[in-house]
């Protein structure tokens, strides 16, 4: 006997809720932001007046998998006692990357008042110095597309882009809302549009950069990759056969800071926080949670380790993860009692073992994300004179992740060939790219390669 397929999900067969009209638009359709942000406004008080327009960075699929449900998915919230399917219906429209007509025609839509982004670290196009890298090909594709008025790639051009049609078509002010893990996000993003703009030429473009509010955010919701089992997973749970499923903790965490000139959704409604400045909960958040993440993501594996809650279980792993917690948790703004909890909170979501969250999604683009995960508290340390074993600890393990120890490396801004050759050199080499003046620092340089060397896999006996 054949069993019956599962329907797909759809909006006209009363699945979700109906389709908001677009006020909205994003930039980086992944698991992330439908976890996230697209959560939070679907639990707005509001949400029948704020749909979502998405686009991807410059895949496809998610895209198609999306419009072919009308822009439904499930959320599958996996607790330590069991899930909860949720069917989210806040992203109207979802569009692949390419489609470079479409984002524009959302920007001279009167009606649009937020744009929000989650692009990663890596998508920022930015020097060690934080300078825009003008000489990216991507960097240098987008500066001739904007003189010609022809579609563009990275982030930057696109939000500077649609800028400038909104301000063509009469267009008031709208806020920018990056949601990467970025300190000061928001003046980062407006920092590399409007170098572009300069670097462009165009008086138009220059002016059209300041056409916007910058919102600095931090975020936090553990989401792991979508898995084939989710997808079971999803049709036991619902009996609904959902191509684009997203997994997720019970945990999330949003604060803003900066202004809405056309109005938002009310967030709040969810849980949001709006705050004067984010600063306090964006060091916590990036020194405590994501660094510790890019620390188990390079130890774990050399301890045979696939996944958080496998490596946070493993007492080795958990010794380096206090120790860099202890040295991160003295350069912060914010009451010990707070901080114990939230560390305590921290190690609850990392053991769930119900959330597979592969270390190999974490490691990757670590010359993008170390920089702001790590290395502030590591000068901090230095500045006091002290070599931290913590912030060394994860250092070694990137270099050895690097020497091909552990998940494959993908990081653009990362030439393994650096990492090769005797540890001495190969370890002054990675902290240059890191940072010059710390393959200067000869007490830090000789620490990590001690580190480096005493980790390294040793054959079975």
């Amino acid at each position: 006997m054949t069993a019956t397929p599962a329907r797909r999900l759809s909006r006209a067969a009363g699945d979700g809720r109906p389709a908001a009209p677009v006020r909205v638009l994003h930039l980086g359709l992944g698991n992330f932001f439908r976890a996230h942000q697209a959560w939070y406004t679907e639990h707005a008080g509001d949400a029948a007046a704020w749909g979502i327009a998405a686009f991807t960075g410059r895949s496809t699929g998610p895209a198609e998998r999306l419009t072919a449900q009308q822009g439904l998915y499930t959320l599958l919230t996996r607790g330590p006692d069991g899930d909860r399917a949720e069917v989210l219906g806040a992203v109207t429209a979802a569009h692949p990357g390419a489609d470079h007509d479409a984002w524009l025609r959302y920007w001279r839509d009167p009606a649009l008042a937020v744009v929000t982004l989650t692009v990663t670290e890596a998508g920022y196009t930015r020097r060690a110095d934080g300078d825009l890298d003008t000489g990216r090909p991507d960097v240098a594709a987008d500066l001739a597309a904007l003189r010609e008025g022809a579609p563009v790639v990275t982030a930057a051009g696109r939000v500077l882009a649609g800028l400038a049609e909104r301000r063509r078509a009469g267009g008031g002010p709208v806020a920018v809302v990056p949601c990467d893990n970025l300190p000061g996000n928001g003046e980062v993003l407006a920092r590399v549009v409007s170098e572009l703009a300069r670097a462009s030429g165009s008086a138009e473009l220059a002016e059209a950069a300041g056409h916007a509010s910058w919102v600095t955010t931090m975020v936090d919701r553990i989401t792991p990759a979508t898995e084939p089992a989710d997808l079971d997973a999803v049709r036991a749970a619902t009996g609904l056969a959902d191509a684009a499923p997203v997994v997720t903790e019970p945990f999330t965490e949003w604060v803003l800071a900066g202004a809405f000139p056309a109005g938002r959704p009310r967030w709040e409604d969810a849980g949001a926080r709006f705050v004067p400045d984010v600063t306090p909960y964006e060091r916590r958040k990036l020194w405590l949670l994501n660094g510790a993440h890019s620390l188990l993501a390079y130890l774990g594996p050399l301890h045979g380790h696939a996944t958080v809650s496998e490596a946070v279980a493993d007492p080795e792993c958990r010794r380096a993860l206090l120790a860099w917690w202890r040295e991160a948790t003295g350069h912060l703004d914010l009451p010990q009692d707070e901080l114990t909890a939230y560390r305590d909170e921290l190690l609850a979501r990392f053991a769930n073992p119900r959330l597979r969250h592969a270390l190999a999604q974490i490691a990757a683009d670590g010359s993008q994300k170390l920089p702001v995960r790590v290395l502030p508290v590591l000068r901090a340390e230095r500045a006091a004179g002290r070599l931290p074993e913590g912030a060394s600890t994860v250092l070694a393990a990137w270099l050895l992740h690097l020497r091909g120890h552990g998940a494959p490396v993908r990081d653009a801004g990362a030439d393994p060939a650096l990492a090769t050759g005797p540890l001495p050199a190969a370890t002054r080499r990675v902290l240059a790219l890191l940072d010059p003046a710390l393959a200067e620092d000869d007490e830090l340089a000789a620490g990590v390669a001690a580190l480096a060397e005493g980790m390294l896999p040793r054959p079975a006996t």
